[in-house]
């Protein structure tokens, strides 16, 4: 090579995984390739010598996603590192969630040199902008050149080191020049038996002092969605304001917490005797219509915390009033009349007594039932995976005195992709017992997010899949209606229900993971409380098709015992 050729690929790469490590990558996940393995080889080096963990995952898809949930567990940076043509293109998913929740996710693409582009080279193609807006920064860094301050940039630009950027995802477009191996007198570094040091982080608490009592007394309520964190709570907790907390807030806990909020809004609406006057958003609500009415409801002022730049939506797009700091929003809300808080809490009492007497009417596993015994039984860290699964627990999950477990979900665009490799990313990221809760087509989904290769480190995972051989949500949406009505036919069932009759069992064993099948709630309680190691796939096996008619009678329960209990106040 002549100096004029600059750098080798090797020494380029090596220099950009001595930048990545710097600016705080310790995780990587790789895909093979070719046209990569000078990152690759460089990422081995840097592995020995135990400053990064390195991960191996054949589906660039996967490897997105479980790069993902090491990023969300970790909250640092972490990287993925595919090489050239249709393998960057897979990561387009775990990208666009990256982007919508914020996410510090690194890609890593490999590529070829300037002069094999437009001349029909295998797997060549135009990889820089692939991801258009959803990442924060893309370079081209060319063959030869050295990448240290693309990547510093890349780093400052994940992590929201701009001002008025939120964190999210960005792309390194690396081209390699051949040759793509180690020199001949290059070689692996002895291991050093050093690696890289994680503790596990447990669920948060705050405290607050309690309210000025010189603030007007108000009936506000204090919504937490998404990713709100346990501000929320600590916030109603010193306001004295009902709590109405989505699942993956982290903040549905403490003495404020109403469980089945979404069935008693509209006892606290506009001709309610007791009508909600102000509401406080901490981060992002993305589970329930309820919800989303009440933000709309005309003459009730909202107001939202928000003290960084987020990635979920666009200032000015929202009707809420924006305020930064948590001075100003005390003065938004004010403080609540003792009998406004007991009006919420012995309704939320009696909702969650309707709701646990409903479901313990059958023996038979439900989704809400799933939902209350996933969430009541797990610890270390819950995943919860979009569609029904999450709204089950929403649905039935109590609010517990303190949290039991960090829950994260992929809310960003609520999609079904990459579910059991961001769990797998969360469980190896967070070093602790993991519980994912996921249906049975997120799961078919995403049923290569199974597969370990030999000497992979296996997560501490437990997998309960809710299997109801097809899609429920549609069927509790508008499309269930259209179906009863019977003048469409089969083609809801066909279209929307996507009917399977999978062996799940057979699939487990085929991957090596165990597997258990259940379902009644007593066989599911059982199999919940015992203790695992490795991962395991507990199946309850549940029926759809009632599920509307229980949803139905848990609304028209809670509505006349809510009802009841308010009118005796």
């Amino acid at each position: 090579m002549s100096p004029a050729d600059g750098l080798s690929a090797l020494d380029s790469a090596r220099i950009a995984v001595t930048a990545l490590l710097l600016a705080g990558v310790r995780c990587v996940v790789v895909a093979p390739g070719s046209r990569s393995a000078p990152m690759a080889y460089a990422l081995a080096e840097a592995d020995a010598a135990g400053r990064v963990e390195l991960l191996v995952r054949i589906d660039e898809r996967d490897a997105g996603f479980t790069a993902l949930g090491l990023a969300l567990a970790t909250g640092a940076p972490a990287a993925v590192l595919t090489t050239s043509g249709t393998a960057v293109g897979n990561l387009l998913p775990a990208v666009m969630e990256a982007n919508h929740a914020a996410v510090p996710l690194v890609v890593i693409s490999a590529d070829r040199p300037e002069e094999l582009h437009g001349t029909g080279a295998n797997q060549t193609t135009a990889q820089l902008d692939l991801f258009g807006d959803h990442v924060r920064f893309a370079v081209d860094v060319p063959a030869g050149t050295d990448p240290h301050r693309a990547v510093e940039t890349a780093l400052s630009a994940a992590t929201g080191a701009f001002e008025d950027t939120p964190p999210g995802p960005v792309q390194l477009n690396l081209a390699f020049r051949d040759p793509l191996v180690p020199a001949p007198g290059d070689r692996l570094p002895a291991e050093s038996g050093r690696r890289v040091y994680r503790t596990a982080r447990g669920p948060l608490v705050l405290d607050f002092p309690p309210a000025d009592s010189g603030l007007p007394e108000r009936r506000t309520v204090v919504l937490a969605g998404h990713d709100a964190g346990p501000v929320a709570e600590a916030f109603a907790r010193a306001h004295g304001l009902p709590l109405l907390a989505e699942p993956s807030s982290n903040a549905r806990f403490g003495p404020n917490a109403v469980g089945p909020y979404r069935l008693l809004l509209e006892h606290f609406g506009p001709e309610s005797p007791q009508p909600i006057e102000r509401v406080v958003l901490f981060g992002r609500p993305t589970l329930s219509r309820p919800v989303s009415a009440l933000l709309a409801r005309a003459g009730v002022p909202s107001a939202l915390y928000s003290p960084v730049p987020v990635a979920w939506y666009e200032p000015g797009r929202r009707t809420e009033l924006p305020l930064d700091n948590l001075a100003d929003l005390a003065d938004f809300a004010g403080r609540g009349p003792a009998p406004w808080l007991d009006a919420w809490l012995l309704a939320g009492a009696a909702a969650q007594h309707v709701v646990d007497s409903q479901l313990a009417v059958s023996a038979a596993a439900t989704g809400p039932s799933v939902g209350a015994l996933v969430w009541n039984h797990s610890r270390g860290q819950l995943v919860l995976g979009s569609s029904n699964g999450i709204r089950d627990v929403d649905l039935a999950g109590g609010a517990a005195p303190e949290p039991q477990a960090t829950v994260f979900a992929n809310r960003g665009l609520s999609g079904i992709d990459g579910t059991l490799a961001t769990a797998t990313g969360v469980a190896i990221g967070g070093r602790q017992e993991t519980t994912v809760l996921l249906g049975d087509v997120t799961f078919l989904h995403d049923a290569g997010g199974l597969l370990l290769g030999a000497g992979e480190a296996e997560p501490t995972l437990r997998i309960v899949v809710l299997n109801d051989a097809g899609g429920a949500i549609f069927g509790l949406l508008e499309h269930g209606a259209v179906e009863s009505s019977g003048r469409y036919g089969n083609a809801v069932e066909r279209l929307f229900g996507t009917p399977h009759s999978v062996d799940l069992a057979s699939l487990a064993a085929a991957y090596g993971v165990p597997h258990r099948l259940v379902s009644t709630t007593a066989e599911l309680a059982t199999a919940l409380a015992e203790p695992w190691e490795g991962r395991s796939i507990i199946e309850v096996r549940t029926d759809r098709h009632g599920l509307r008619e229980l949803h139905t009678r848990i609304r028209a329960a809670v509505g006349a015992a809510v009802s009841g209990v308010l009118a005796a106040e």
